[in-house]
């Protein structure tokens, strides 16, 4: 469910606290060659694009939409010699980054998804029930905040935020009692909005806690990840080189769906609709380096329990021209968006 790509104070110049998911097999689908150009779209604390710098004599563009893990990548980028471009954006902005900076084209595309350790672990950014803190889960600081959310909307469309972007099969429950609750006070903080819902869905001391697909919904919701995460794709798509790699890193199914959907798609001749002559057969703009997802070693995972859900998707770019339809459409429509929800009681 969640992206390893935490550190400690130091972040990505000091001590890296954790390490970052499928190091190896990452290294391994993108090949990092000498005078290559690579985009790392989630810098995190900069695990992922400090390996990729040490493998080839190469340059990496590193984006996040959190000016702190920006901030604190300025070590890595003074200890690699400029060969490393920080700058504050989210990966579906990936292709104006580029070509903003002067890449035409790119050798290798890395996407990470999810939320970073180093924002888990960060009371104050709200993102987890463990530490209690202000409920936000904003990974940029824009637009409305999770407390924004569970305090406004009403419980029909919080029922069905749940449902669909968390999973949650007690769902209407849960949205009642968060209404409920916010009648007699306002729910400002992580352990207010965890302790409402583990009254409401109650769990075993060997399962998940109760709170954790709720947090995950409205983590999804508040950063629009999974549209985020299309966006990313097909910008990628644009953007790579023929023989260029698109490596991404999903943590639940929702994601995984997302990453499987496009490279399955766009892996295969597309059929042309009966309007259309045969000639316009749209040709596969990837191939698929792998069929399955693969998954981290047990040793990675008894090392690092954060690694645990992790699936890493190759593909690899061909010299077809991006596809004009858009596979994910119709998925990302039944998908709960903060623009579309109706707000308000």
């Amino acid at each position: 469910m969640t992206a390893d790509r935490g550190a400690s104070s130091g972040a990505a110049g000091g001590l890296v606290r954790h390490r970052p998911v499928l190091l190896r097999e990452v290294l391994s689908s993108l090949s990092p060659k000498d005078g290559g150009v690579y985009l790392d779209g989630t810098f995190g604390a900069g695990g992922h694009t400090r390996a990729i710098l040490d493998a080839a004599n190469c340059r990496v563009i590193g984006l996040d939409r959190d000016q702190t893990a920006i901030a604190l990548g300025a070590d890595l980028v003074a200890a690699t010699g400029g060969r490393l471009l920080l700058v504050e954006a989210r990966f579906s902005e990936l292709e104006r980054a580029a070509r903003d900076h002067g890449f035409a084209s790119l050798d290798g595309v890395l996407l990470d998804l999810g939320v970073s350790s180093m924002q888990l672990d960060e009371a104050d950014r709200g993102f987890s029930f463990r530490r209690d803190g202000p409920l936000d889960m904003r990974m940029g600081g824009e637009g409305p905040s999770a407390a924004d959310v569970v305090n406004t909307w009403p419980a029909a469309d919080l029922a069905r935020v749940l449902a669909t972007l968390g999973e949650e099969r007690r769902a209407r429950a849960v949205s009642y009692a968060i209404v409920k609750a916010r009648e007699e006070a306002r729910i400002e903080r992580t352990g207010q909005l965890a302790d409402i819902i583990r009254r409401v869905v109650h769990g075993r001391p060997d399962e998940i806690d109760p709170a954790t697909r709720s947090f995950q919904a409205l983590r999804l919701l508040v950063n629009e990840e999974l549209q985020e995460a299309a966006r990313a794709l097909l910008a990628a798509e644009r953007i790579l080189k023929p023989g260029g790699r698109l490596a991404v890193i999903s943590f639940h199914s929702l994601e995984d769906r997302i990453v499987k959907t496009f490279m399955t798609a766009r892996g295969r001749i597309s059929s042309p609709s009966r309007h259309q002559p045969d000639t316009e057969k749209a040709e596969p703009t990837f191939h698929l380096i792998s069929k399955k997802p693969i998954a981290p070693s047990d040793a990675e995972v008894r090392e690092n329990p954060r690694a645990r859900s992790a699936k890493l998707r190759v593909a690899e770019r061909t010299d077809a021209a991006p596809g004009r339809v858009d596979p994910l459409a119709v998925l990302l429509e039944r998908l709960p968006a903060l623009d579309r929800t109706a707000r308000g009681r």
